[in-house]
């Protein structure tokens, strides 16, 4: 039976990925096209990627649809009547619409278009834009609101749409309803079926046409009546013809499936093939050419309600509701055509579909049509039918019939109409093209064969360019081209002087060619194409293809001068190293051949930079290039050289030029410059401007003062003195301007530099005695040298000076200069004068400390009254005015009480000496800054009650601190200090009692608390709050005196709190219970008397109370008995709480159940839960469970009532509560109940909630088996089917327990553990037996038979090999392969490891396993090893032990091995391994390697085979020659010895050679072997061994055979010596001739030329611009300088040294020997 069309597989399972069953349906589900599945689950939108490996994506979003579009990653989200596009790639909405109507249905009908259908209406959205969805049509009445909407499609030129439904008819039949729509036209035909979708399709002889593919099932049909298929064309223009429709055909609907009808037709728009699938799970195949059912079958049992296709190639998808397979199903396109012909016998379709889909099956079919037809003269159809075969019967033979078909009269020949037939239908394939080019260019029609190259219509191929050569070179270029005919498309190229695509196209499809014969050819018929040629060759990808110094050369022998120039600028435009020489020639031949414009173009481009810059430089000094001359040397002797023409270069280029060299060479330079007059001085300034920095101003000032050149200096300096950080420079340009009468430059830098030496400067301007002493000034006033400014104005009589200084300058240093006079005796008024001129611009002091330390402070009193007369609130001023009044006693203490500007901290020090109760006055002034010194004064002088009523008035905590406080460093023991004590007495007896001000109260009693005196603190409150005053009913102070006693004496606590009422209760009681003072019963007292109702009123504040005074009890006294009794005297539910709280922290779970109950709180039901379940107290707990679950509803509370009904054994009230309303997590109580072994319990709940895994395991436990097994069923999980096979192995029931383990070996991850379960218990049979069972399962996987195979290997060996064959495919052959070894299974184990192509495994089991050797097998697996160690192992292998075998082995390996290598092995074998390898080295031989060799020459030695061995050594080279002759050279036969000879000749050991030859008297050897050598000393010894030896006829056949190797005065001189006249003789007749024809030669080589030609002229016109270089090259530099031009003396350019590079010439050497012009080589 013919196999079927279609291939059917599951692509994937939306339930195993995680997407829950109730989404997989209608309208929660979706998938657009092969890239997207989208699923609408309740809490989140799942996205499905099949275009990368079905990856899930989980997205929280709340949708009651979505869809995701065909191509983007665009998703459109619908809630309500709310739609929203989403582009999920950039994570932005791209619009939102909300719809007047919900939706019904919805759907992308392309990329860009969003279908929307409402309950009367359909619309269109674009994606584009921000419009809102377009109403396209109303719903037709046949349609209506009952009709549910399962599919929309719009066509492919979107002028049609087809909306489909169904509906409930009548006998609950399911009718189905479409409407077609004409967007155009605007009108709308109801159809009756209930799928359709649109197709374009290819039609013979006109365009596409555009059909509608449709079901058709009327509801008024009679009952049994099938189906029909409708296809239609649409849309097509009346004018163009009549529409393509087919007649209705009758889909065969199985007998079974009546009531069935279709869900989805989806077309498969690659093959023109429509799939139509049922509710029922049919899928029918339809050709829509022709309308026929190609197949049917039914490929699921549940219902499929979403498909999509496949465009790229042609499948289609679907997916079934709630198990959510999703499937594929494309044609099969082997079996389609066989199926047709061999199912169907429907031949006419057959040919049909095999033609258009150009499938295989039918060719016999066409084969007899063809015959058929040509029979019946039918050419036009036989035609036909060969286009439509596809390449059936598309041959030469094909082609050969029609040839012989005479032609009709007034009809073309039938092969024409054949080739006509053929065009319009494909592609002539190349022996069509070759016989139908034939006659049409014999007919002189080209332009057809053009027509068709462009329409594609004909194959090219090298014979179809043969014979279009002749007629169209173009259309013959474009064939070879096409048919990658590469020489000859190259050739063309040539042939239409395209040169320039020559090489890039050679490149481009990797062919090789001679390069240098087509350049060498074109050079003399096209020299322009040869360069454009070259050019490209050099330039080809992967480097140049040609030579570049022969191509050179072969460019310069022709006298090309401007094509040489031209190819070696592209050629040398990589600047690259290994150029060098060719970049110096090609500078040298224009600057010698008379062009140096080019060349100084060529150098002024940059482009070579690896030429001889020496060689260049000297032959651009000699054009007079001078710049390009001194860019090209690097020795300063040849750079002074050009320098002296630097009048001539251009200036820029001489500045810039000192950047390239070095310091050294550059100030060389300069001073050699400088050294020639002051013409150069300018140009050498600039230099020093700019290259100051790198040579130094050292150097350069040098070069100027060693030339005196001081207005150079001047210049030089000038402009860098300002960016100089150099001390030096600015010395240097101070004096030189001095030196210049540049005094404001001078005074400039004195007064605006930093950098300069100030005492050199100072020194050198008051030693220069300037007429203008301003330098001076800002030198010395800027250096602070004011002294001796002052100094030197005074005793220079410049007071003028001074004064100008002191206001103009720095009025800051007056007191300086004030003080320098003072010191030099200056007169007072003077001094007054130059202060009273200052006036308010002097610091004040300074001036003070100055007049201080000379006892002139007096002197400034006019000075300072001035200064606070204008208003001067400086407290210098002040300082001063006040010390001269405190010194004349002018009322010093109204000038400290009054004055508001002095400084307390200079004029209380000031004041101590003299009274120290001025200094406490104004050290009190002071305002906090000086209390310090306020301090100790009292201290000192007893000022103690000032002291302690300044303390109480500052109320400054950190200044009490200071006079209470003990020094840190004073010991606790010590005693106390009485200046403290008499303080402390001051402030307690009078300053404190005597203050009215709460605030001066508060801070004291804060500071006596801070400084650590309780007791003192202590008696002080009792003092104010218990014997009456204005703060006995401050809460503060009761709230401090009660604290105070807390802290120093405990004891008065009580007390205080039964005497005071106006105290934080609170507060108080905190700090009694705090871990410091443990005064619990004094807390518990404050609680319980702010309790009652006197203290507090209010309800809730008594109840606090009592609650905190419980606390105290119970949290800190620990008592809770006590605690018991006084909740019982309060009976308050919080107080009832707290108690419950307590207990279960101490562990009485009972006892604070009682307590919660009667507090009614079930707050703490958790902690209540967890100490009963310690305790076991289930049946005190059951009554607080009741009453917890009255106020709240927790799961906890629920569910750990159904565990204490449990524990209890009262499991009719358990099963009451749980069958009732409750929130109880019965899962987790049961899982409780199962793992404490209430199995009985744990069953009660399993069944309440469905857990049949659990269920089954309770049913384990209760030994009911069978049972277990049926809810294991019902769970259908792996892990519960386990655990039921395990508990029923071990129960011994095998058959539940087969039953079970089928199904968990479906999982392969749970095979290894049945398989050792079974295998603990020892039931090996029952384990064979469960997987032979398990082979046969529908899902039976890898695992399973790899696993049986294994098994067999360990209990049932005979069936390993029959298991391995028949099941290879699917099994783990690694682990089965490891399973055989270790059964010793080897054959088996070879047959795995071939079959998975482990080649190198089986070659190691049959080589360490005998019984497994198969030579056959070996040496199929030998050659297709990954590891090619294994060959070299398998040759010692057959060498031991196949030795007869090893020569059939090496044929096979002979192309997988190092040759040398297994050589080798055989030599380290022994001498018999090579013996027995002889063969294989001579087979492989050909590949000439050094140690084959050598072992076939030892052994044709052994055997002495001389004949071999000449054979060998002449044939392969690759050997020892050296060691091989000194062996054979003592061998005791003649013709050995002769091979050792030629040996030594072959490797030019020509003595060695000779010396063997003489030995052996073999002459003709020797004067072989001396010509061959061309060495005239060797050649001079023979001779003369000859006539020593007197071989009159050697000696002259040595001239005859060595006549270009011998010296002639050699031959005779041994000719005369010897008297061998005669036998010398023709040597020099022959001598004689040759010199004198290559006389002649060299005279007419030297002969003038017959005219000159000015080369500079032709080069000039040709180099004007440079191509390829981006863009003209300058021809002037320097200047515009000309460029003398060197005369050429010569018709041509010496090119003598491209033959090889010439090494480079020393200073004042001539190129080339003088520049006389070399002879041309031989061979040039």
């Amino acid at each position: 039976m013919a196999a079927v069309p279609i291939v059917f597989q599951e692509a994937l399972n939306l339930q195993q990925i995680g997407v829950p069953e109730a989404s997989i349906k209608h309208g929660l589900t979706t998938m657009e096209s092969d890239k997207w599945i989208v699923c609408v689950e309740p809490s989140q939108v799942t996205l499905v990627d099949l275009q990368n490996g079905a990856q899930v994506t989980r997205r929280p979003i709340q949708a009651e649809a979505a869809i995701m579009n065909p191509s983007q990653s665009i998703l459109a989200l619908r809630s309500g009547t709310t739609l929203q596009i989403f582009n999920l790639d950039a994570k932005a909405k791209v619009k939102s619409h909300n719809m007047p109507e919900p939706l019904v249905f919805w759907k992308w009908t392309s990329p860009t278009n969003l279908a929307l259908v409402t309950a009367t209406a359909v619309y269109h959205w674009p994606l584009e834009g921000a419009g809102a969805p377009a109403k396209v049509f109303d719903r037709h009445q046949s349609l209506g609101p009952n009709t549910q909407i399962i599919n929309y499609k719009v066509s492919p030129d979107g002028k049609w749409c087809v909306l489909g439904g169904i509906s409930a008819g009548a006998g609950g039949a399911v009718n189905g309803n479409m409407q077609l729509y004409s967007i155009e036209k605007k009108v709308s035909q109801p159809l009756q079926g209930h799928a359709a979708s649109f197709a374009k399709i290819e039609m013979p002889g006109r365009e596409a046409a555009q059909v509608l593919v449709f079901h058709e099932k009327k509801a008024e049909s009679p009952p049994g009546e099938p189906p029909k298929l409708f296809v239609m064309e649409v849309g097509r223009d009346p004018k163009n013809g009549a529409p393509f429709r087919l007649p209705p055909t009758t889909i065969p609907v199985p007998a079974d499936a009546a009531a069935d009808f279709p869900v989805s037709l989806v077309v498969d728009k690659k093959d023109d093939i429509a799939f139509l699938l049922t509710k029922m799970g049919y899928c029918y195949m339809f050709d829509i050419h022709s309308g026929k059912t190609m197949y049917r079958a039914k490929i699921t049992q549940d219902t499929v309600f979403v498909t999509c296709d496949q465009e790229s190639t042609g499948a289609i998808f679907g997916i079934t509701v709630r198990k959510g397979q999703v499937f594929r199903i494309q044609l099969n396109g082997q079996s389609l055509v066989p199926y047709i012909t061999s199912t169907l016998r429907d031949n006419d379709l057959a040919i049909k579909v095999a033609g258009r889909l150009n499938l295989p099956g039918a060719e016999n079919l066409y084969a007899a049509e063809f015959e058929r037809l040509i029979a019946s003269r039918d050419v036009a159809g036989a035609a036909k039918l060969v286009a439509s075969s596809g390449t059936a019967l598309r041959t030469p033979a094909t082609i050969a019939r029609f040839q012989q078909i005479p032609a009709e009269p007034g009809q073309p020949q039938p092969v024409f109409q054949y080739f006509s037939t053929l065009l319009e239908a494909s592609r002539l394939n190349e022996q069509e093209s070759i016989e139908l080019a034939k006659p049409v260019l014999q007919q002189g029609r080209p332009q057809l064969m053009e027509k068709w190259l462009k329409d594609d219509k004909i194959q090219c191929s090298e014979q179809l360019g043969d014979l279009i050569m002749p007629v169209d070179a173009g259309m013959a270029l474009s064939v070879y081209l096409r048919a990658e005919c590469h020489e000859k498309a190259i050739n063309c190229f040539v042939q239409r002087g395209e040169y320039d695509k020559i090489v890039p196209y050679s490149t481009s499809v990797g062919f090789k060619m001679d390069y240098s014969g087509m350049l060498s050819q074109l050079l003399f018929n096209n020299p322009q194409g040869a360069l454009d040629l070259a050019k490209g060759l050099v330039n080809a990808e992967g480097g140049p293809l040609i030579d570049i110094q022969a191509t050179a050369e072969s460019f310069l022998s022709s006298n090309r001068v401007q094509e040489t120039t031209a190819f070696l600028l592209e050629a040398l435009k990589d600047n690259k190293q290994e150029h060098a020489y060719l970049q110096t020639k090609l500078l040298e031949i224009n600057l010698i051949g008379g062009a140096p414009q080019v060349a100084d173009a060529i150098m002024q481009q940059g482009i070579l930079t690896h030429y001889d810059r020496p060689h260049v430089g000297k032959l651009c000094e000699r054009a007079g290039m001078w710049q390009r001359a001194a860019e090209h040397y690097t020795e300063i002797a040849d750079i002074k050289r050009v320098f002296k023409n630097s009048h001539q270069m251009n200036p820029e280029f001489v500045v810039s030029y000192f950047g390239k060299l070095n310091r050294e060479q550059s100030v060389a330079l300069l001073k050699d410059m400088m050294s020639r007059g002051p013409q150069n001085m300018q140009v050498c300034v600039e230099v020093a401007k700019k290259y100051h920095d790198e040579l130094g101003s050292e150097e350069l000032i040098g070069v100027f003062e060693n030339a005196k050149a001081t207005e150079g200096l001047y210049y030089y300096l000038g402009a860098v003195v300002n960016n100089s950080e150099d001390a030096f420079v600015h010395f240097k340009y101070i004096q030189s301007s001095c030196m210049l009468g540049q005094f404001k430059e001078a005074e400039r830098v004195c007064r605006d530099s930093n950098i300069y030496n100030p005492e050199e400067v100072k020194e050198y301007l008051k030693g220069a005695k300037l007429p203008d002493p301003r330098p001076l000034i800002h030198v010395c006033d800027r250096f602070d040298f004011v002294d001796e400014l002052t100094e030197y104005l005074y005793l220079n009589s410049l007071l003028q000076y001074v004064e100008v200084y002191v206001t103009k300058v720095s009025p800051q240093k007056t007191p300086q200069v004030v003080g320098k006079l003072l010191d030099l005796g200056a007169n007072e008024d003077f001094i007054k004068r130059i202060l009273m001129a200052v006036g308010t611009a002097c610091p004040v002091e300074e001036m003070v400390e100055v007049a201080e330390t000379r006892n002139r402070l007096r002197l400034l009193q006019p000075w300072l009254e001035a200064r606070v007369a204008t208003g001067s609130t400086e407290a210098g001023t002040h300082n001063a005015l006040g010390k001269i009044y405190i010194t004349l006693n002018r009322d010093p203490k109204a000038f400290l009480l009054n004055n508001m500007f002095y400084d307390p901290k200079v004029l209380g020090p000031f004041c101590e000496s003299l009274d120290p109760q001025l200094a406490f006055m104004a050290y009190k002034k002071g305002a906090g800054e000086c209390d310090e010194e306020l301090i100790k004064v009292s201290h000192t002088h007893g000022l103690f009650r000032d002291l302690a009523k300044y303390l109480v008035e500052r109320q400054d905590l950190d200044l009490w601190a200071k006079v209470l406080n003990r020094p840190e460093d004073e010991a606790e023991d010590a005693e106390e200090d009485p200046k403290r004590r008499q303080l402390i007495d001051q402030i307690v007896e009078w300053a404190l009692p005597e203050s009215t001000s709460a605030d001066e109260v508060s801070c004291t009693v804060k500071a006596f608390m801070a400084a650590d005196l309780p007791g003192e603190l202590i008696s002080l409150l009792e003092r104010i709050i218990l014997q009456g005053s204005d703060f006995s009913d401050n809460k503060n102070l009761q709230n401090l005196l009660i604290l105070t006693a807390i802290r120093a004496d405990s004891t008065r606590v009580a007390g205080y709190i039964d005497q005071l009422d106006n105290f934080d209760a609170k507060d108080i009681a905190l700090i009694c219970v705090s871990e410091s003072h443990m005064l619990y019963e004094e807390a518990f007292s404050i609680y319980n008397k702010f309790a009652k109702v006197e203290y507090t009123q209010e309800k809730d504040e008594q109840v606090e109370m009592q609650v905190l005074a419980i606390g105290v009890l119970v949290d800190f006294m620990k008592d809770l008995e006590r605690a018991k009794a006084y909740a019982s005297q309060c009976d308050e539910k919080p107080v009832w709480s707290k108690l419950g709280k307590a207990q279960l922290e101490e562990k009485f779970p009972a006892e604070a159940i009682e307590s919660f109950i009667n507090a009614e709180d079930a707050s703490e039901y958790v902690i209540v839960c967890d100490q009963s379940n310690e305790a076991g107290i289930w049946t005190e707990l059951i009554p607080y469970l009741k009453m917890a679950r009255k106020s709240m509803q927790e799961n906890l509370l629920d569910t750990e009532l159904i565990y204490a009904y449990a524990k209890t054994n009262n499991l009719t009230e358990m099963e009451v509560f749980v069958n009732g309303p409750n929130v109880a997590n019965i899962q987790t109580i049961g899982d409780r109940c199962f793992s404490e072994g209430l199995y009985q319990a744990a069953k009660i709940l399993f069944i309440n909630i469905n857990n049949n895994s659990k269920l089954a395991l309770c049913h384990i436990h209760l030994e009911e088996y069978r049972e277990a097994v049926a809810a294991a069923g019902k769970a259908n999980n792996v892990s519960t089917w386990k655990q039921v096979c395990f508990a029923c192995l071990r129960a011994e029931e095998f058959r539940l327990a087969s039953q079970c383990g089928l199904e968990v070996i479906k999982y392969p991850d749970h095979v290894d553990e049945v398989v050792t379960y079974y295998s603990d218990l020892g039931h090996f049979t029952h384990l064979v037996s469960l997987f032979e069972q398990g082979i046969g399962l529908e899902d039976a996987h890898i695992g399973i038979f790899t696993e049986l195979g294994v098994l067999y290997t360990k209990h049932v060996p005979d069936k390993v090999m029959e298991h391995c064959k028949v099941f290879f495919s699917k099994l783990n052959v690694s682990k089965v392969v490891r399973a055989c070894e270790r059964a010793r299974l080897y054959k088996p184990a070879v047959y795995l490891y071939m079959q998975d192509k482990q080649h190198d495994s089986a070659v190691k089991v049959m080589m360490e396993r005998a019984p497994a050797f198969d030579n056959d097998l070996f040496l199929d697996a030998v050659v297709k090893v990954r590891n090619n160690e294994v060959m070299y192992k398998a040759i010692p292998y057959y060498v031991n032990t196949h030795p007869k075998l090893f020569t059939r082995l090496m044929e096979v390996l002979e192309d997988s091995v190092d040759h040398s290598r297994v050589v080798g092995q055989l030599s380290r074998t022994g001498d018999w391994a090579l013996k027995l390898g002889q063969d294989y080295m001579k087979s492989v031989q050909k590949l000439n390697l050094s140690p084959v060799n050598e072992a076939l020459n030892e052994l044709y030695v052994e055997d002495e085979d001389y004949e071999s061995l000449r054979k060998s050594i002449d044939s392969f080279k690759n050997f020892n020659m050296i060691a091989l002759a000194s062996k054979l050279s003592t061998h005791e036969l003649l013709e050995f010895r002769r091979i050792s000879a030629y040996v030594y000749r072959c490797n030019k050991k020509y003595s060695h050679s000779i010396d063997l030859s003489k030995n052996d008297k073999m002459w003709k050897d020797c004067i072989d072997t001396a010509n061959e050598s061309a060495d005239g000393e060797i050649i001079d010894s023979l001779l003369r061994f000859f006539c020593e030896t007197s071989e009159k006829e050697c000696f002259s056949a040595t001239l005859y055979t060595c006549f270009a190797h011998v010296s002639p005065d050699v031959a005779l001189e041994l000719g005369w010596l010897n008297g061998y006249h005669n036998f010398v003789m023709p040597y020099f007749i022959q001598t004689f001739r040759n010199t004198n024809e290559r006389l002649k030669k060299l005279e007419d080589r030297t002969a003038p030329p017959k005219e000159a030609e000015t080369a500079q002229e032709g080069i000039a016109q040709t180099y004007g611009n440079l191509g390829g270089f981006g863009g003209v090259l300058m021809i002037e530099n320097g200047g515009g300088i000309p460029m003398p031009t060197t005369p050429n003396p010569s018709a041509g350019i010496d090119m003598s040294g491209f033959a090889q590079a010439q090494p480079q010439m020393q200073p004042g050497m001539m190129p080339n020997g003088g520049g006389m012009p070399m002879p041309q080589q031989p061979g040039y």
